[in-house]
């Protein structure tokens, strides 16, 4: 048994193509989410940071109070969420129409917007001038009825901040571009169904010679099938934890503190990649190509459900037909990566990793069945 393993692995370590499907590519994959994201990521603040919305500002020839007030408001705004430029208001309304402003907000007695779509930038401007109209009517409010409060009003405004923050059940921060690389862990999971194919096929008499070596010697198939499992897992899970260490370590994602947990979890996410492609390998009537493209069918629309290309794949699918993320392996890992590092949810998570080793199962004692069963003319 020993012997197998030994030369089980260096056979599948030398196999370089099927070691860049394993590892390689999804550590590219990886690297291209983490750029697309911005290289703040490790901070927390995923994506780029928000443009400035070009913005014509028309003053009215009144001078007013409302109208300064309004103005030095804007002022704040300038440079940071706003670039405002003071035209006349036949330039601004050219300017708009040629798409040089994204809207012209009016400075006079009573402030207003003119916009020629909506867009995200002209909802962002609307939501500003909302914003200051209330905040005024609230202080004329305070005003009228409690001008000795009036002080302190002003200095709320001022002190402004954001009171909510988004958390989850178990209280850490939830970004939702986090699931991208909880999907591409799971993905490289999966990857594992091309060490098993290669190893199956180089098994098989009709395959390769080394197969037809292998099927006249009078070693148990169980025992060869368990053999080639421990070492195409022990493989997989040195890959997957490798990835999820660059994730964690080189990319600065926060994948939870419970490493333990996470590692737990690769090492079924592991077992089901690697059995799901012994299991395809073992189907003797087709050749090694064929195999591999099955293999890309099982990794890639697997990963799409979990939300590998499209985030909220998987929660679209958990809305209108949740069977399906309770059968799809990578939705499985990638739900319990959450569980681990998000929810805290511990029940959720063994029910989870209850149904990858039924997986497990199934597909090992499938491949048994198909292997027991072939039988050569001649090798």
């Amino acid at each position: 048994m020993l012997h197998l393993i030994k030369y089980q692995f260096l056979q599948t370590v030398r196999e370089w193509s099927v070691m860049f499907w394993a590892l390689g590519f999804p550590v590219i994959l990886g690297s291209l989410f983490y750029m697309s994201f911005g290289t703040s990521i490790g901070n927390g603040n995923f994506g780029e940071d928000m443009e400035v919305i070009r913005t014509a500002i028309v003053e009215e020839d009144k001078q007013t109070d409302d109208k300064e007030v309004f103005l030095s408001f804007l002022e704040e705004l300038d440079g940071d969420v706003l670039e405002t430029e003071v035209m006349e208001e036949e330039e601004a309304l050219l300017a708009l129409k040629a798409d040089e402003v994204e809207g012209i907000f009016y400075a006079g007695k009573e402030p207003g917007l003119t916009v020629a779509k909506s867009d995200l930038q002209q909802s962002i401007l609307k939501a500003l001038l909302d914003t200051y109209k209330k905040n005024t009517e609230m202080i004329k409010a305070v005003g009228t009825a409690h001008p000795e409060a009036i002080g302190e009003a002003v200095k709320a405004l001022e002190e402004w901040r954001e009171t909510t923050e988004e958390l989850s059940v178990g209280g850490r921060t939830l970004n939702p571009n986090i699931s991208y690389f909880f999907a591409l862990i799971a993905y490289t999971a999966l990857s594992g169904v091309y060490l098993g194919i290669k190893a199956c096929c180089e098994s098989q008499a009709n395959l390769s010679a080394l197969g037809a070596r292998r099927c006249v010697t009078p070693t148990h198939k169980l025992k060869l099938i368990l053999g080639n499992f421990f070492v195409l897992f022990t493989i997989q899970f040195i890959n997957v934890t490798a990835l999820t260490g660059i994730v964690q370590f080189v990319f600065q994602i926060d994948l939870g503190g419970n490493a333990g947990g996470i590692l737990f979890i690769n090492l079924f996410g592991s077992m089901i990649g690697v059995s799901l492609g012994t299991l395809v390998g073992s189907i003797s009537r087709f050749s090694l190509g064929m195999k591999m493209g099955f293999g890309v069918l099982f990794t890639l629309f697997p990963g799409f459900l979990a939300g590998l290309m499209f985030g909220n794949m998987k929660n679209l699918i958990e809305q209108y037909c949740p069977v399906i993320n309770r059968i799809n392996p990578a939705a499985v890992l990638s739900d319990s990566y959450y569980c681990m590092a998000v929810y805290n949810d511990t029940e959720r998570m063994a029910r989870n990793l209850l149904i990858l080793a039924v997986m497990c199962a199934v597909c090992v004692a499938a491949s048994f069945i198909v292997v027991r069963r072939e039988r050569y003319d001649s090798i």
